[in-house]
């Protein structure tokens, strides 16, 4: 699905990836792991297309994706692509079904649709009893259900996630890892995650280690059942 080539990054004189090359495959979860430095996330932000490479391409189903002008590839990565954090970044002002609904609303959706579908997200995702509650009224394992409600909320083939249990507890960090299996057992959603908590590996098909902007190896995974 996703053909990444050669992707090199630097920031002033600091040089963060070398000629990084990764396939990521439909209906797949894949861990990209290793020390802090390594260029983890850098590589998840040109891969969702929120950073640009230096050189190198990276490709989605046949499309260059840094070719397109900004306005297309804002609509492209709106389209297609979803984002969970370590931190939720939901809108304190907003209830969670708004800030759930705001990316469709943005994709051109009326506010009745993109509510309903909200909700419904919301609901499968277990926190059905928390649409007008706004974040500081949420707890931290509710808050990251309304971000990768939220990630969902277009129908992408793909999320990124950065350190999406590094903020939450043992309780709700399994609650979240078994969510992310879930999600892609019953939708076929692929998922790309940076981390540093060797039990959401666990999920994985592949786990990519990476260190010092490369990756050094790729070992599939077993999973159970």
């Amino acid at each position: 699905m996703i053909e990444i080539r050669n992707i090199s990054k630097s920031f002033g004189n600091l040089s963060v990836l070398h000629e990084v090359n990764l396939t990521i495959g439909n209906n797949e979860i894949i861990t990209i792991v290793g020390p802090s430095g390594a260029g983890k996330t850098t590589l998840l932000q040109i891969a969702g297309t929120l950073d640009k490479p230096d050189s190198g391409e990276v490709i989605y189903n046949g499309t260059h994706v840094f070719d397109l002008k900004d306005r297309k590839l804002s609509e492209f990565r709106n389209r297609n692509i979803g984002f969970v954090f370590q931190f939720h970044r939901l809108l304190p002002e907003f209830s969670a079904q708004e800030n759930v609904a705001l990316p469709a609303m943005i994709g051109g959706r009326s506010r009745k649709e993109a509510m309903k579908r909200a909700a419904e997200l919301l609901e499968m995702l277990g926190v059905g009893d928390r649409l007008r509650h706004r974040p500081a009224e949420m707890s931290g394992g509710e808050r990251q259900r309304a971000a990768i409600a939220r990630a969902l909320i277009n129908d992408p083939e793909i999320i990124f996630a950065d350190e999406p249990t590094g903020s939450l507890d043992s309780y709700n960090r399994d609650e979240i890892r078994n969510l992310i299996a879930t999600l892609r057992k019953d939708l076929g959603q692929t998922f790309v995650i940076v981390t540093h908590d060797p039990t959401v590996s666990m999920i994985a098909d592949r786990v990519v280690n990476m260190a010092d902007g490369r990756i050094i190896d790729e070992r599939l995974t077993s999973l159970p059942g």
